[in-house]
């Protein structure tokens, strides 16, 4: 397991991005020990005109809860398509336009919209134990059989159930993303990978929704999760891919470091999701008067998010909302 020693406390890792992981701490202040300037290395972004296009495959069991919950997510983020109620600020599109600030060498900033365009499940057709580079080979299948078109433009998402073992989820690792060539048409696509870690490592995966696993971060008191603890552990985790994913997504886009574990839009802001955070708190957040459940922005049909930092390269700060 990779980890991180710094104020003392051993740091939690989520490894994100690439096939050789992007590292992301749940637990890292916010008062950053450094200066993480994220540079533009010079690559493609996903940054067309268009909408970004989610394709999700839910592999394994999912409960519907669960599925209604985090398909209501990337709803919001064109809640046009079913207007939230009056009066709801900030909003998960809200977050996303921080990342309008991330353009290419041509001045095109990363796409505004991202919208989810299919689903299918996969009852555990390669099994309940599966290695990283299995999910390629699972999104190029989709592809190839025709349930999922070519999309250049768009990021497969694969979701993996609480009981599905991938290679190193669990050992530093929440989820990741990556590209691969789609033959005979020659075209590289963005895919992604995050699993359901409510059996598995909570205090990992889900923090601030649970408590850390011994030895990753400073006691506390896990917050209330307004959709269930594995629902919303997954959706942070969502959201680091979804930013990775678009600003860094062959390796040549924006990052700190090595290109082989480099940090990124999301990973530079580690452990926050409000004002004032630090080891063991995530920030100052909204708290529902009624469930006591904490988020920061919110989503269609009522629903309430928690959504991890942005680094904003206008006012070189963690942001949640731009």
């Amino acid at each position: 397991m990779a980890i991180m020693l710094q104020n003392t406390l051993l740091i939690p890792l989520i490894f994100a991005l690439t096939s050789f992981s992007f590292i992301q701490s749940q637990h890292q202040p916010s008062a950053l020990p450094f200066n993480p300037i994220l540079k533009y290395h010079g690559g493609p972004l996903l940054n067309r005109p268009r909408p970004i296009n989610i394709y999700l495959i839910w592999y394994g069991a999912f409960s519907r809860a669960n599925t209604a919950s985090i398909t209501d997510f990337f709803v919001s983020f064109n809640s046009s398509e079913s207007p939230l109620l009056p009066h709801q600020e900030p909003t998960v599109a809200a977050w996303w336009r921080t990342l309008h600030a991330y353009q290419d060498r041509y001045g095109k900033s990363v796409s505004t919209s991202v919208r989810l365009v299919k689903q299918v499940g996969d009852i555990y057709s390669l099994g309940k134990s599966i290695k990283r580079a299995q999910i390629a080979t699972l999104v190029k299948n989709k592809i190839s059989s025709k349930i999922f078109p070519l999309d250049s433009n768009g990021i497969y998402l694969v979701l993996t159930a609480k009981d599905v073992n991938l290679e190193r989820f669990c050992m530093g690792s929440c989820g990741f993303h990556d590209s691969v060539l789609v033959s005979p048409a020659k075209t590289r696509v963005v895919y992604g990978h995050v699993g359901d870690s409510l059996v598995q490592c909570p205090g990992l995966c889900a923090w601030p929704y649970a408590i850390p696993a011994y030895g990753y971060g400073p006691p506390g008191e896990a917050l209330v999760a307004p959709n269930g603890v594995d629902s919303d552990g997954m959706v942070i985790n969502i959201g680091a891919i979804l930013v990775g994913a678009v600003t860094n997504p062959y390796k040549t886009g924006y990052f700190q470091g090595d290109a082989l574990a480099p940090l990124e839009a999301v990973t530079a802001c580690s452990g926050i999701f409000g004002d004032g955070a630090y080891p063991g708190y995530p920030g100052d957040l909204l708290v529902d008067k009624t469930s006591k459940a904490s988020y920061n922005v919110y989503g269609v049909n009522g629903r309430k998010f928690l959504l991890p930092a942005i680094w904003d390269l206008r006012s070189f700060n963690c942001k949640v909302i731009a």
